[in-house]
């Protein structure tokens, strides 16, 4: 199966996985806006599992994966991808790190070169987040309450990103990207302010291991 992360504008091979890192939940029966924001003030560390769907501009199945995420704020965070292949993504606080057990390579980059206009400016940013994204309700008609959030900057390598609320937590994200392709993520078993081991946001690259980047 063809291997796709979630979309950034700095790297190519990490392109779908940092619009994921924007997991959040709410107090219950919040408003979608408010939830976000609420967010910043609430929510300093996540854990949860996430199957991961991409869909190309037809609306085709270009791949679809499960795992488990966990991040601490500010800009610390891991994604485990299970099935149906292994690779783990790790942000330190200062890089992020890319590990595919297949290849044994290593893709590393500075963290502050993949934020900016990213969905990951909203995971490792403050409250203050409206300055660099318009968010807004948006008025579809199921089962979830939805906020749009679309970036202010053009060069920012996605249109906009939908978040679903169920009973006031996060259930769902959808990003588009100015490609056609969308990433569906459902989230489950969500928890909110574990305590997380610093030993997970902790990366050092296995012996042999081809290290591409900073």
């Amino acid at each position: 199966m063809k291997k796709v992360f979630p979309v950034i504008p700095v790297s190519p091979v990490v392109k779908f996985f940092l619009p994921c890192l924007l997991l959040l939940s709410a107090a219950a029966h919040a408003d979608p806006v408010q939830s976000l924001k609420d967010f910043f003030n609430t929510t300093q560390s996540m854990r949860a599992q996430f199957h991961q769907t991409v869909l190309d501009a037809k609306g085709r199945k270009l791949q679809e994966v499960n795992g488990v995420m966990q991040l601490q704020r500010p800009g610390k965070f891991r994604w485990d991808y299970h099935e149906p292949y292994l690779q783990i993504i790790v942000g330190d606080g200062k890089k992020v790190w890319l590990h595919d057990p297949e290849l044994n390579q290593v893709t590393v980059r500075r963290l502050d070169q993949v934020l900016g206009s990213s969905p990951a400016a909203l995971l490792a940013g403050t409250a203050e987040f409206d300055k660099t994204f318009e968010v807004k309700n948006d008025t579809r008609q199921d089962n979830l309450d939805w906020v749009e959030v679309t970036p202010k900057a053009t060069d920012s390598g996605f249109r906009n990103m939908l978040l679903g609320f169920s009973q006031g937590q996060l259930a769902e994200m959808q990003l588009h990207d100015n490609f056609g392709q969308t990433t569906v993520i459902e989230f489950s078993k969500l928890e909110r302010n574990p305590k997380l081991a610093p030993g997970q946001f902790k990366f050092v690259p296995p012996a042999g291991a081809d290290v591409v980047g900073e």
